[in-house]
């Protein structure tokens, strides 16, 4: 375990031993259970506070903004076809909202300051109410800062008809981050420098180390593109363990959340990831998941030893407990820096082995250079999978002018098209990775005219000065994109950074294409790998504004956003 996540586990452990001989004075989050609100809503009408509670991940007190008194917030299930009616009471200092993500509701009950509505003023109550018009998993969150303070919680919508994933069990399991900063303090520490959370930037040391495993010209050759590039090849997260605990279910590591199973039957398990800044690469070791649902959506059944999940994904996976015996639900962050963990048993307190994270590595030539780099077996799958092949090479990019600046510190040329790549750190370790080129929503699209018009955005920075944008330009200094009501368009997007990006469009949904054009999968949140262009096609059939940005929440606080006006 690395030193920074191993003190911080340490950390948690040592909070539970205080807490419980101080009679614990100052509530663990993990703990609200006990005295908090109910864990579940059901219903069609809904009473929400938001509110502040004095939390203790860490051994130090701190204020986390919760729900009903509970982190994260109740677990609110509901049902497709109903009206529900949610009143939400702000009793925080300053303006909060909530956002229901992935809902397809009114842009007025989107839930987005400054876009949809102003926003909760401290002591007042907004209503929202909206019918729902599908069923999956989903999730709610602020739309401001109060998202890293713990503003989050399951949104479980119903279907009408016979649910056709048979589960004995079902549990919601959502991957958070948090910090004992302010979250504000921690985007200006990003401001100051992008890499101030990163403690594993490469060092003499590590050179020294190849130069004797590789040899002097290998260990040179290794380090020449970045280091021309003035590029770091660590740079995975913006934040990493250094200052995050990472938490499921509001436990951290220490609390071990656990689910509860017989042997023999079947559990869903519904991956929330609401992490501000962090990918998690989840897995049960010993057992097999199959991976039924994303971001709400049924998709055809596939069975994986592992996942990633970005900020905003939703992930429904199905497992079956084989024997009497506990199983560890392992979510490390991207970047090594730590996890989250809890256990799928038959008893409460059982626990399983919790392995070491994965080494380290660095991010590969292709995730700077895209289709430059001919990558074989790049699908991360043992050797034989059908999945393996090379990058496509599609043709060289265009550049807006705007991205000639001091706000963007990369272009590249040519992206890689291709979908069956798991991302850096997962390829080709031995274990069946998922991918896009996976996933497939059975029925096909929701509309199926070509798309009329095609735009293409740049995800676009500046990682040292921790500058972020579209086309090289940020919300403040850009014009709303314009859909016309009812076209069908295509939606390019082209990463030209070496960090992921989870984008995430209000209002409408996302069907990703394959390579080649084809529908792939219906998804809200869509992760673009570095030096990636994927493609996703929209049809415009929500009057409105709306917001569409990367979800991760410094980066669309740094200006990574743009308003969608639909007319």
């Amino acid at each position: 375990m690395p030193s920074a996540s191993r003190r911080r586990f340490v950390q948690g452990l040592t909070a539970l031993a205080a807490l419980a001989a101080a009679g614990a004075h100052v509530r663990n989050a993990w703990a609200l259970a006990a005295s908090a609100g109910p864990a579940e809503l059901r219903g069609t009408d809904f009473d929400l506070t938001v509110d502040e509670l004095p939390v203790n991940f860490t051994g130090q007190a701190r204020s986390a903004t919760v729900v009903n008194g509970r982190l994260p917030g109740p677990v609110l299930r509901v049902r497709e076809g109903d009206t529900v009616t949610l009143r939400v009471t702000n009793r925080l200092p300053e303006m909060t909202t909530i956002h229901w993500h992935g809902v397809i509701v009114p842009p007025e009950m989107d839930g987005v300051p400054g876009i949809s509505f102003p926003g909760i003023a401290p002591g007042e109550t907004f209503t929202y109410r909206f019918t729902l018009k599908q069923s999956g998993t989903y999730w709610y969150h602020a739309h401001t800062l109060y998202e890293q303070t713990g503003l989050y919680g399951a949104l479980i919508v119903e279907p009408r008809m016979p649910d056709p994933v048979v589960a004995e069990r079902d549990y919601p399991v959502i991957l958070a981050d948090w910090t004992d900063e302010n979250p504000l303090q921690v985007f200006l520490n990003l401001k100051k420098m992008g890499g101030y959370y990163n403690f594993a930037q490469p060092t003499v040391g590590d050179f020294l180390d190849d130069a004797k495993q590789l040899g002097l010209r290998a260990a040179v050759d290794k380090r020449r593109m970045w280091n021309r590039s003035r590029m770091n090849p660590t740079d995975y997260s913006d934040v990493s363990a250094a200052t995050y605990t990472y938490l499921m279910n509001g436990a951290p590591p220490a609390g071990n959340w656990t689910a509860l199973a017989k042997p023999g039957e079947r559990v869903r398990l519904r991956f929330i990831g609401a992490g501000t800044a962090t990918f998690f690469d989840v897995r049960i070791p010993g057992l097999k998941l199959t991976i039924v649902g994303t971001d709400g959506q049924p998709v055809e059944p596939v069975e994986v030893d592992e996942f990633r999940i970005g900020p905003g994904e939703t992930y429904d996976v199905i497992v079956r407990l084989p024997d009497d015996r506990a199983y560890t639900i392992f979510a490390q962050a991207m970047d090594r820096s730590g996890y989250a963990r809890g256990t799928l048993a038959p008893r409460a307190g059982m626990e399983a082995e919790v392995p070491a994270p994965d080494p380290r590595v660095w991010l590969d030539p292709v995730d700077m250079m895209g289709a430059m780099v001919a990558m074989p077996a790049m699908s991360g799958m043992p050797e034989g999978h059908a999945g393996h092949g090379m990058v496509e090479m599609p043709a060289k990019a265009r550049h807006a002018r705007t991205e000639y600046g001091p706000g963007t510190d990369m272009r590249v040329d040519y992206p890689r098209a291709n979908l069956d790549d798991p991302g850096a750190g997962l390829r080709n370790n031995g274990r069946r990775v998922l991918t896009y080129a996976d996933l497939r929503t059975p029925g096909g699209a929701l509309d199926h005219r070509p798309p009329q018009r095609e735009l293409e955005l740049h995800l676009t920075g500046n990682m040292e000065r921790f500058m972020w944008s579209l086309d090289g330009v940020k919300l403040n200094d850009a014009k709303p994109i314009h859909f016309r009501h009812g076209e069908r368009l295509r939606i390019v997007l082209v990463n030209d950074s070496t960090m992921a990006h989870p984008m995430h469009l209000h209002g409408m949904w996302s069907e990703v294409e394959s390579p080649h054009g084809r529908f792939q999968v219906r998804k809200h949140t869509v992760s673009v790998q570095p030096a990636q262009r994927l493609s996703f096609a929209v049809t415009a059939d929500a009057p409105g504004r709306w917001a569409f940005h990367c979800h991760l929440l410094y980066h669309m606080a740094a200006g990574m956003f743009r308003e969608v006006v639909v007319a």
